[in-house]
């Protein structure tokens, strides 16, 4: 076959040697003349009218839905294929109503050759049909030379008085494994080539020709399914009914596969803007939420003393606390899955870590399920951030309780994972959570980790548990997995680079820092919200301290002018309006030095006033207790 002649529309020559060097490469040969305005173009459609035309979209000087409109003003009905190296669907879907054929991202010239392979096929096609019609007496011969050199498969199918095949293409042997022969003498052999969820509405198609006929899937000779396109022509006798079908099958798995890519694309943007959505949401009610939950929090721990354990509404208030403290967890969550709380790696005792919470993991699985920890003493440490593999270690617990309501098994292992590929030849860090509950089927597992997915009725799960605890372990550089079976459990299993053992925390596993009571020494309150501060002086003054209270940081400005000696810290919110925090800061470590900030906040995540704040600064994350209140005050005194 003579090369094809090619209009390349293109003002870089880089670009235009990659789209023919891709063709090339392909077995298309091309002979191609490029140009790079309209009058160039312009001029060489006059001259010689090429086979195709690729028009790149991102010139300065041109563009791709000018050179179409070139090509209409000439009334050329050759294939026009834009190559871009991006393009938003709005302006592909008007070059697509304009005229063009097809367009191509340059980070995909793969789909270059099958798109111009595609769109030549169909432009022989059409020139065929006119020529036919110019010349009827040689169309059969014509037609039966272009459909063998098709990679479509064109056919003719008839219907009465018996069902036949008058005639079917060569390239009917790539889909069915049967040549043209075969399929004449038995035309039930090219129904069994498609899929037997497909065959029936095949069949009823080339029976009775819709307007739209469906695409649908084959299986080919070597198994693989591909997705066929089919073009019919219904063939009607003097009365109106149909006695064949003339058409073309086409392969056009590539093009559903784009779609689907196009519609993976356009499920993760909206997933996207769903997340941004969250996030700010998550950071604008965080610190405000947080400051409700300290006063709820503080105010049962309160009438928890009073009642005593047998009073009878201890467990209500009990009940008031439990569900403050999963509002605060919930709260927390939403902002590291929105990746709006940043994280403090530590070098720490994997072990020691599912150590300290045993307790709590025991109480919240229940007593009906036998809780079994297994840890490897030869476990390198591994660099996270404490409280987030903590919430990992519960979700995870927490997924698998919900997956065994009648009891069972549930196993909290560590172990090591030597790479010998590694030069340090350090180990990788195991930690798996086994359970025995009902399972998850193949589809479940695959959407698992999605946000917002959840097999829990409506209102019991938020969809975001094991999406937090995919971001978690990602952002630790670590992996998951997930194996399960229905009615068999499930097994998650995270994999953590092992750190440096010289790095390791002096602060890992070490018991709470104890409380030291205050001697009566002043501490500086500051916070805007009427009622936290209100809960937090009566804390500070069960602990043993003055309290002197203040409203805005101006106000606390005014305050240590006038007492700085007496000031022994200062306890400030850090989302408030008026003095920025940062310029409070600095002005008291200027005028004030040897006096300490401790700072309170809802939101620990950028922006609200947080943003560029020292982070020597010791802080204090609402919704706290009088301990960790009086932990952090006595340790910014006495440090």
């Amino acid at each position: 076959m003579p090369p094809i002649r090619l209009l390349l529309v293109e003002d870089s020559d880089d670009d235009a040697v990659l789209v023919v060097k891709r063709l090339r490469r392909a077995g298309i040969d091309v002979d191609y003349d490029r140009v790079e305005t309209a009058a160039a173009m312009a001029e060489a459609l006059d001259a010689r009218a090429p086979d195709i035309v690729i028009s790149d979209n991102g010139m300065p000087a041109f563009s791709a839905a000018a050179a179409l409109s070139l090509v209409r003003d000439r009334d050329l009905d050759i294939p026009f294929i834009v190559v871009s190296g991006q393009i938003g669907e709005e302006a592909a879907a008007a070059l697509m109503r304009a005229g063009a054929h097809d367009f191509v991202l340059k980070g995909s010239l793969a789909r270059l050759p099958p798109a111009v392979d595609r769109e030549l096929g169909e432009a022989r096609v059409r020139g065929e049909r006119r020529r036919a019609e110019a010349a009827l007496h040689t169309a059969e011969e014509r037609f039966r030379l272009v459909a063998g050199n098709l990679r479509d498969v064109v056919f003719k199918y008839r219907i009465e008085p018996e069902p036949a095949l008058d005639y079917v293409s060569p390239a009917i042997v790539d889909l069915t494994g049967h040549g043209p022969a075969a399929l004449y003498h038995d035309p039930e052999l090219i129904f069994a080539a498609v899929d037997p969820q497909d065959r029936e509405q095949v069949r009823r198609a080339w029976h009775m020709p819709p307007n739209r006929p469906p695409t649908t899937r084959w299986r080919r000779p070597d198994g693989n399914t591909v997705w066929i396109d089919q073009r019919l022509i219904p063939i009607r006798d003097d009365t109106g009914t149909v006695t064949a079908v003339e058409g073309i099958l086409r392969d056009v798995t590539d093009v559903v596969q784009a779609v689907r890519e196009r519609e993976e694309l356009a499920r993760q943007l909206h997933q996207a803007e769903r997340l941004d959505s969250l996030g700010q949401l998550a950071g604008g009610i965080a610190h405000d939420f947080n400051n409700l939950l300290s006063v709820i929090c503080s105010y049962t721990d309160f009438a928890q003393e009073e009642l005593g354990p047998d009073h009878p509404v201890r467990p209500d208030v009990d009940s008031i606390a439990s569900a403050a403290r999963q509002a605060a967890a919930l709260t927390r969550q939403l902002l590291i899955f929105s990746r709006l709380e940043p994280s403090r790696p530590e070098t720490l005792d994997l072990n020691t870590i599912v150590v300290d919470i045993e307790r709590l993991l025991r109480r919240t699985i229940g007593e009906d399920i036998e809780f079994v920890i297994n840890t490897d003493p030869t476990i390198s440490p591994v660099t996270v951030d404490r409280s987030r593999i903590e919430q990992v270690i519960m979700n995870l617990v927490v997924n698998a309780r919900a997956a065994m309501p009648d009891g069972g098994r549930l196993e909290i292992a560590t172990c090591a994972e030597r790479l010998t590929d590694r030069p340090d030849h350090r180990n990788d860090v195991i930690l798996t959570v086994t359970d025995t509950g009902c399972g998850m089927d193949e589809e479940t597992r695959q959407r698992a980790f999605e946000p917002f997915f959840t097999t829990k009725s409506k209102g019991t799960g938020s969809g975001l548990g094991l999406a937090t605890v995919y971001g978690v372990v990602t952002d630790a550089g670590g992996t998951i997995t997930i194996w399960s079976q229905p009615q068999r459990g499930t097994r998650f299993t995270i994999r953590l680079p092992a750190a440096d053992t010289t790095k390791l925390s002096t602060t890992a596993g070490r018991p709470a820092d104890e409380v030291r009571r205050g001697a009566g020494e002043n501490v500086l309150l500051v916070e805007d919200d009427a009622a936290v501060r209100e809960v937090t002086r009566r804390m500070l003054a069960r602990g043993g301290y003055t309290v002197i209270e203040t409203a805005s940081r101006d106000e606390a400005v005014r305050t240590l002018a006038q007492t700085p000696h007496s000031i022994a810290v200062i306890l400030c919110d850090v989302v408030m309006a008026g003095m920025p925090a940062r310029e409070f800061i600095d002005l008291v470590r200027n005028d004030y030095p040897s006096i300490p900030i401790v700072l309170m906040s809802g939101y620990t995540g950028e922006g609200r006033g947080t943003s560029n704040l020292p982070i020597d600064v010791p802080r204090l994350h609402k919704p706290f207790d009088e301990r960790g209140l009086l932990q952090h005050v006595g340790q910014a005194i006495h440090r």
